[in-house]
């Protein structure tokens, strides 16, 4: 098997602009970026058409390490969907180069089901995370300037919120202390998350437009003065400038597939530290342009899928008509409780004891009132028997199921699962959204709901820190705002070593974050970072240029 990179550079790419038009993109409306990448202004945007798209949502189960190959699942739908004559797009998020340069290495699908240029999209693309990035420190430096005036009088910022951050994996800089030495600044506690986990990156991803845009930036909070009176960009006087910055960056990217269809890659919040989903300005730009629309939520269901609904869904009313849930054999048998250095072995009883957390993502998804369609991502490795196990027990309980293989196949090896996919949305189609929670309930309501009806738990303990951010949230609008978990991807619990399906637990929620501008709450759970470390062992090591070509992005 030819690697991705190898695959990608052995692909003829049409002209992007060819691409737009093939899909009904006026070609004068395409803003190139070369010739294979270019953005689509957010005024094309129609939601008459929208109304008339299919949307598909596509999650996964708990996943190993390695993940299940849910980005190249859905590109591959979009491959199969077109093979058997329907208009499909897909929407995806960007790669960020923490995770690129750190464990996972690329993020562009892979095999005979990726987007294209992946060198190109796994890099610095078009720029939005540098956009973010520099955005986000901008409102770093104006505000600590305006910490360093006011020193002394009634306006003095009794408690800082707002941290830096950077696309890069780097432990390091967690906690930091700023402002040393003369004449710098005043010394204080600081540090930096990724720049998926940015509050900037998350309003990129649910602006409805740039003057929401420039609204959610306003409301940003970024501390409390001395007299309790809350702080915002608004109050720094600054969301115009920031707003500039970001002012490209909002309207979504087109680049084509493997087999040059079109795809809208756009924004990167990751799902277990942030709310996971592309943005809805991409989704809806594809739900104009296409009949079938294929957009992912980051890692298992029980993180990305339910941010989708309760976050993504329910503050821009789109309604998916079908949700697709991946599954692996090695997945499969991990939640089995074979040690992940053996789960490409055949293991029949840890398979079918690890059907136990696709069943409990299953029952989470009957729970948002979704029709589910069970994929099947097929590795070379794979045993007939497992898979045969594993439609035997979809068909027991009533759900549908296919084999895909786009991956070594293409469009082709996603046929099977293109045919479920149409066949459920004409037959089958989900029936209407239902949320976890109310907007009404308070912060601590949400989040129990969240966690006993979709992790499993018990009940939910707050840390002191949680307690004290509550009492900040308690009796203003912010008690409405949805609830955005981080948490480990590795278990339905925050404990990233208890496999299978986690029950009867006490979880603990260790800090609040509030995000006013997105319109969400972040909970910490258990000893979830927002700033990954780098592995032992990094992708970094690998990647490298040589005669002109750049190797190790897959």
């Amino acid at each position: 098997m030819k690697t991705d990179i190898q695959i990608a550079r052995e692909t003829p790419l049409r002209k992007i602009k060819d691409v737009a038009q093939s899909i009904g993109i006026p070609r004068d409306e395409v803003i190139s970026f070369g010739r294979h990448m270019a953005k689509i202004p957010v005024n094309l945007i129609d939601k008459q058409k929208i109304d008339k798209s299919n949307l598909i949502l596509v999650t996964a189960i708990t996943p190993t390490r390695a993940g299940v190959g849910k980005t190249t699942v859905s590109i591959g739908l979009a491959l199969g969907l077109n093979k058997i004559g329907r208009k499909a797009i897909v929407a995806l998020r960007e790669p960020s180069l923490g995770p690129v340069f750190g464990m996972k290495g690329g993020a562009a699908g892979g095999g005979f089901a990726q987007v294209l240029p992946m060198e190109n999209i796994n890099l610095h693309f078009t720029g939005d995370f540098h956009a973010v990035t520099t955005a986000h420190n901008t409102i770093s430096a104006l505000i600590d300037n305006y910490i360093f005036r006011v020193q002394g009088t009634a306006d003095e910022i009794k408690e800082m919120l707002w941290k830096r951050v950077l696309d890069v994996n780097d432990r390091s800089l967690r906690y930091i202390v700023t402002g040393l030495g003369p004449g710098n600044g005043v010394p204080a506690e600081a540090g930096f998350d990724i720049t998926a986990a940015s509050e900037l990156m998350a309003i990129l991803c649910l602006a409805e437009d740039e003057a929401d845009l420039r609204r959610r930036i306003e409301n940003i909070l970024l501390g409390y003065k001395r007299n309790g009176d809350p702080f915002t960009v608004k109050d720094l006087g600054v969301a115009g400038a920031i707003t500039v910055l970001m002012k490209d960056a909002i309207n979504p990217n087109l680049v084509q597939t493997t087999e040059n269809t079109a795809a809208f890659v756009h924004g990167g919040p990751f799902a277990n530290i942030a709310h996971g989903c592309n943005s809805v300005l991409a989704t809806k730009m594809a739900m104009t342009y296409g009949d079938y629309v294929i957009t992912e939520a980051g890692f298992g269901a029980d993180l990305g899928a339910e941010k989708f609904f309760n976050i993504k869904c329910r503050k821009s009313g789109l309604r998916p008509r079908l949700t697709v849930i991946v599954v692996t054999a090695q997945g499969l048998k991990m939640h089995g409780g074979i040690p992940e250095k053996s789960i490409k072995e055949p293991d029949m009883e840890g398979l079918k004891k690890g059907l136990e957390n696709l069943d409990r993502h299953l029952v989470n998804l009957a729970g948002f009132g979704q029709s589910v369609v069970v994929a099947f991502n097929k590795y070379a490795f794979d045993a007939p028997e497992e898979i045969d196990a594993v439609r035997s027990y979809c068909e027991g309980r009533g759900v549908v199921f296919a084999v895909n293989e786009a991956f070594t196949e293409g469009g082709a090896g996603a046929v099977e699962l293109a045919n479920a996919v149409v066949d459920a949305i004409e037959h089958r189609p989900s029936g209407a959204l239902e949320f976890t929670y109310e907007d009404e309930d308070d912060i601590e309501t949400k989040l129990t709901k969240v966690a006993r009806n979709i992790y499993g738990a018990r009940d939910v303990v707050l840390g002191e820190k949680a307690l004290k951010k509550l009492k900040m949230i308690e009796g203003t609008p912010l008690g409405k705002m949805p609830v955005c978990i981080a948490k480990t991807q590795y278990s339905f619990s925050a404990d990233p070593k208890w496999f299978g399906v986690a029950k009867d637990f006490r979880f603990k929620i260790n800090d609040l974050v509030i995000n006013q501008g997105s319109e969400f709450i972040v909970a910490i759970a258990g000893e979830m970072m927002r700033m990954p470390g780098l592995p032992a062992d990094p992708q970094a090591q690998r990647i490298d240029i040589v005669n002109g070509e750049i190797e190790g992005l897959s």
